[in-house]
């Protein structure tokens, strides 16, 4: 790409400064929006630009918006900016250095559901972020675009900010709306679903921090230029937030479409010590471990390609595993994470993750055999499809691919002919 469009304050300083912001054309697409255009206009225009979820499920957002109820009032916006999956650090990037453009996003997403509040939930963790975002708010209600009668219209907004306990679970929407709420950080049986049934029982969008972020700039220059990015089907750019076993690991903006190859090695910087790579997670801890052969090393980076090699894109969360790192110290890693972060709300999920945690330990410490590598995957399978959300889902990912297709790792940790008390 010829110009970052979502990590613009490296290349413009100081953008995370209202004026310099507005001197780059902030604030002009939410104006154009709120004077000009009405909220039908503005949600398809986002489905016209194939704009997806940047945040694991990729689905996309304006169809999203479409499903607002508009027999009940009010509605609100929230943008998940929680952000607890291990590997992933690109929202982070954004609010820091680019907030106002996220902003600017949320107030977009607002005017097309006609909601008059909207939050932003984040991590305990981040409680300077919440600070530093509020300062920014505040900067936007001093400057006349946030609150009442916006630009001489009947058209009002404002945006809070709401600090979670840090707790992964969160980052799924419902649990998320619950934790609003004040209630335990647990999922929603659904249906009925949050643009029906969200925020204190009103209709309500969850949005992610990267997708609210490509919005104004789709606003400002308009649906065919922004499918002039990326793929046919997955338009736009992404941000990829690389870690793991490279030599320059960070946050890189790229068109969908990318190859792995690309990222790891040309932006990457390759593996250190020249060592050879071995696997690839593609949406952090979430992710199956995908075989990291030629076939894989040129596949593009969209949401159809990365399927055919046996993983998903995700949040684009890539960790990057080499031949020094054996596979049940990856499962061992991960567990432990799916373990802890379980809200124990559900059976399959609160026990399988447990049990699956203790199996990889005797693996891993070499007290196991082939039956309970066996007996880990079974273990799995059985959590597969049982759970109120996506969390117990994502704990077996890492765990069947990882057994299926590294078996050599857990051959020399459990091997077929070994008593074990």
């Amino acid at each position: 790409m010829s110009e970052l469009i979502l990590l613009r304050h490296r290349e413009i300083p100081d953008i995370n400064q209202l004026q310099v912001y507005r001197q780059h054309g902030g604030f002009e697409a939410f104006q154009k929006a709120v004077t000009s255009m009405n909220p039908y206009d503005l949600t398809d225009l986002v489905k016209d630009s194939g704009l997806r979820g940047r945040g694991g499920a990729g689905f996309p957002t304006g169809l999203k918006w479409t499903f607002i109820d508009y027999e009940n009032w009010p509605h609100y916006v929230v943008a998940n900016a929680d952000e607890s999956e291990p590997g992933t650090f690109k929202d982070r990037e954004i609010m820091e250095g680019n907030p106002f453009q996220f902003l600017e996003g949320i107030c977009l997403a607002a005017f097309a559901i006609e909601a008059k509040e909207a939050y932003i939930y984040l991590r305990g963790e981040f409680w300077q972020i919440a600070g530093f975002l509020d300062q920014k708010i505040a900067d936007l209600k001093q400057a006349g675009l946030l609150g009442e009668n916006l630009f001489d219209t009947d058209y009002s907004l404002n945006i809070y900010t709401h600090l979670g306990a840090g707790a992964y679970i969160c980052g799924e929407e419902t649990a998320l709306l619950e934790s609003m709420e004040g209630k335990l950080g647990q999922p929603r049986l659904r249906p009925p679903f949050p643009p029906s049934f969200g925020l204190y029982g009103k209709p309500t969008v969850v949005n992610n921090v990267e997708t609210l972020t490509n919005v104004p700039l789709i606003v400002s220059r308009g649906a065919d230029w922004y499918k002039s990015i990326g793929t046919e089907k997955s338009t736009g750019p992404k941000i990829f937030s690389l870690s793991g076993r490279v030599n320059k690991p960070g946050n890189y903006e790229l068109p969908l479409g990318t190859t792995f190859r690309e990222l790891i090695f040309e932006h990457g910087g390759g593996i250190p010590g020249g060592k050879k790579i071995k696997a690839i997670m593609t949406a952090g801890a979430s992710s199956s471990l995908i075989i990291a052969n030629e076939e894989a090393l040129n596949t593009p980076l969209d949401y159809e390609s990365v399927p055919k090699v046996g993983g998903s894109l995700g949040s684009a969360s890539v960790i990057v595993i080499d031949e020094s790192v054996g596979i049940d110290w990856v499962l061992r890693k991960t567990l432990h994470f799916f373990s802890h972060e379980s809200c124990g709300k559900c059976t399959p999920c609160r026990e399988g993750t447990f049990w699956m945690r203790h199996l990889i330990d005797r693996i891993h410490d070499g007290k196991a055999n082939w039956k309970d590598v066996e007996l880990l995957n079974e273990v799995a399978l059985q959590i597969k499809g049982k759970c109120l959300c996506a969390l117990g889902e994502f704990s077996i990912e890492a765990v069947t691919s990882g057994i299926d297709r590294f078996k050599d790792d857990f051959r020399a940790k459990a091997p077929s002919e070994q008593n074990v008390e």
